[in-house]
């Protein structure tokens, strides 16, 4: 990319879904993205346009900066009027009820296209690679899709979502250990690879998971 994209441009790099990246513009400002490394027309029907990486990144660059995830701290529940998964122990809890319900069917739904569109065998069983770059919000959802229940800011049973050291892995905690099984059953159904880990100093287990590659 030579130059940066025109206020028009920027704008329907802003208004891209956050989950898959599916693009809306005119004809000419999709194919100067397209030009521009920022977005590729799909292969096949309907043959929309999507984000690539490096789109992404400059979209994400644009939105509020948020503070990494950690397992003593939550991140925010995201910016209004952006989707954003419940990972747990959030300081303001999303609205639940029959609209979030939705919400949460549409984005996992988005997210098994988005596999299907970028997976090289068009698999959507396994993680892509944006799953990969978002591995709280990826797993976070795979949960909330699944059924389960988030901590609320107050400590209440569920589970939390949290980064860790290691690459391409993530903390899943639920004080119940039965709950913290089937946590474990809904990620490896959806796609990623989990093992019980049990924390030395304090003696409690935890799941660690990752996106499947096969």
């Amino acid at each position: 990319m030579t130059r940066p994209p025109t206020a028009a441009q920027r704008r329907v790099i802003d208004a891209a879904d956050p989950v898959t990246g599916r693009l809306r513009g005119t004809e000419f400002q999709l194919a100067a993205l397209v030009k521009r490394g920022l977005a590729f027309r799909h292969p096949r029907p309907p043959h929309d346009h999507f984000l690539t990486p490096t789109g992404h990144r400059l979209r994400e660059e644009a939105q509020p900066t948020e503070t990494p995830a950690t397992p003593e701290a939550a991140p925010a529940a995201g910016t209004a009027g952006v989707f954003a998964a419940r990972v747990g122990g959030e300081e303001e809890i999303p609205a639940t009820g029959p609209a979030r319900t939705r919400e949460v069917h549409s984005a996992w739904q988005g997210l098994l296209e988005l596999r299907r569109m970028t997976n090289k065998d068009g698999a959507v069983d396994r993680p892509c690679g944006w799953e990969r770059t978002h591995l709280v919000q990826a797993a976070a959802l795979a949960l909330e899709a699944g059924g389960h229940r988030a901590a609320d800011g107050g400590g209440a049973h569920g589970y939390r979502v949290r980064a860790t050291p290691q690459p391409e892995a993530v903390a899943v905690r639920e004080p119940d250990g039965e709950a913290l099984r089937a946590c474990a059953a809904t990620l490896e159904k959806a796609g990623w690879q989990t093992g019980e880990v049990t924390e030395p100093r304090t003696g409690v287990r935890y799941l660690l998971a990752s996106p499947r590659r096969t």
